[in-house]
């Protein structure tokens, strides 16, 4: 298989939001390699590719016959091995959002044969609970975790604070609601940051993640205060997201995680 060979089909396309995609691609002839929840796969099209119509156009024009490639957050289990799931959102002046949102199912695109990352909840302390924290589309790997190891974990709390600017925004908000249901040991808190601007009343909660987490909207439902004794806490999305949580579970006494220091802060930036 050529290297820049449009190896990869779409086969489901659903626009959650203007500018938010679900995207499902399997492999053509060739079979998925296994991969961890939270770990991420590339993405490619040529840069002869069409472009979603709108927008200011590639800002830095990429050479034609180079095939452009991005990686991106895989949110489907690690269980599922015929498909792999996106969650992407659209930047008009970027190179490659632009070129994916104009495929249909039925499209040709390349997907790398190589699927890695740390975002995962491998040599975690079996009993620690976990918060994921997300805005936008970092919600991503935090849906293949769940949906691969909820049931393997059902014995220690999760929760997933999920972050957004309206209701339209938090992706696969039903299914979230749904798994909340299902496991008692699970925990789902969406906020909106502009409840003015939606389209009917908005009755669930206000303000970013980092609001939440300080008001301790958490602690609430756990019945208990997370600690960098008992809780490990994953970071997705935002930079700025990421700068201030950081910043506060830093004079919380939560410890950044790195290979060679294991804390209890992991991060993974989308931008």
């Amino acid at each position: 298989m050529a290297d820049n060979a449009l190896n990869a089909v779409v086969t489901h396309r659903t626009e959650v939001a203007p500018g938010l995609i679900i995207m499902r691609v399997v492999p053509e002839g060739w079979e998925l390699p296994p991969f961890r929840p939270g770990q991420f796969a590339v993405l490619g099209l040529p840069a002869e590719a069409p472009r979603v119509p709108g927008g200011n156009g590639d800002g830095q024009a990429p050479r034609p016959g180079t095939l452009i490639r991005r990686s991106y957050s895989i949110a489907s289990s690690s269980a599922e091995r015929h498909y792999l799931e996106f969650y992407f959102n659209l930047v008009n002046s970027g190179t490659l959002t632009p070129r994916l949102y104009a495929l249909k199912e039925g499209d040709r695109l390349w997907l790398g044969p190589k699927i890695t990352g740390l975002f995962t909840f491998e040599q975690l302390p079996e009993s620690c609970s976990i918060v994921m924290i997300a805005t936008g589309t970092g919600l991503a790997p935090y849906m293949s975790m769940l949906r691969t190891d909820l049931e393997r974990h059902s014995g220690r709390r999760l929760a997933v604070i999920h972050g957004a600017r309206h209701s339209y925004d938090l992706g696969y908000r039903a299914e979230l609601v749904s798994l909340e249901k299902r496991h008692p040991c699970f925990t789902y808190l969406a906020a909106v940051s502009r409840p003015a601007e939606e389209p009917s009343p908005w009755t669930g909660l206000v303000g970013r993640v980092q609001d939440l987490w300080q008001g301790r909207a958490l602690d609430g439902v756990w019945g208990m205060r997370a600690t960098p004794e008992n809780t490990h806490l994953f970071l997705c999305g935002n930079p700025a997201m990421i700068a201030d949580m950081t910043k506060i579970l830093t004079a919380e006494g939560f410890r950044d995680h790195t290979r060679q220091r294991p804390g209890e802060i992991h991060v993974e930036k989308y931008w």
